[in-house]
């Protein structure tokens, strides 16, 4: 009687190995990938967020800006971030545009440019009045 001796013969063994290595470079190129595009995203969000709180910045401040540029740096999320902001006439009588542009300190490469608008400053409460202007009251029953 013989012995029949069952099992994986070594190049079966190294092919397996060889398939599984390539599987897990896949995977970690992956995941490589997935992390900068995390990154990417925060710091383009990151950048957002100056460029627009530089622009309530400039609403909030009762006056309207002069034209022409600006810029000035911040520390945000133990990062420093560089900004520039440019205000421009739109055409609309005392209406400007502003475009603010945000990229790392140090770094001309911008990450995000958000553009907004800004108008002559009112006292509070005031700007609703002239949107509602014409418009019958809501409290009243007719």
């Amino acid at each position: 009687m013989s012995r029949r001796h069952t099992g994986f013969t070594l190049i079966e063994v190294m092919v397996a190995l060889v398939i599984v290595s390539l599987s897990l470079a896949a995977v970690a190129a992956s995941m490589g990938q997935m992390i900068d595009t995390a990154n990417t995203m925060r710091e383009r969000t990151f950048a957002s967020w100056i460029a627009q709180n530089k622009i309530a910045e400039f609403r909030l401040a009762g006056v309207i800006p002069e034209v022409g540029e600006s810029s000035g740096e911040v520390d945000y999320a133990n990062t420093s971030w560089a900004w520039s902001a440019e205000v421009s006439e739109t055409g609309v009588e005392n209406l400007l545009k502003v475009d603010v542009t945000v990229s790392y300190a140090g770094v001309d490469e911008p990450i995000r440019q958000v553009t907004g608008f800004i108008g002559e400053p009112v006292a509070p409460g005031q700007s609703n009045l002239a949107w509602n202007a014409g418009q019958p009251d809501q409290g009243q029953q007719k």
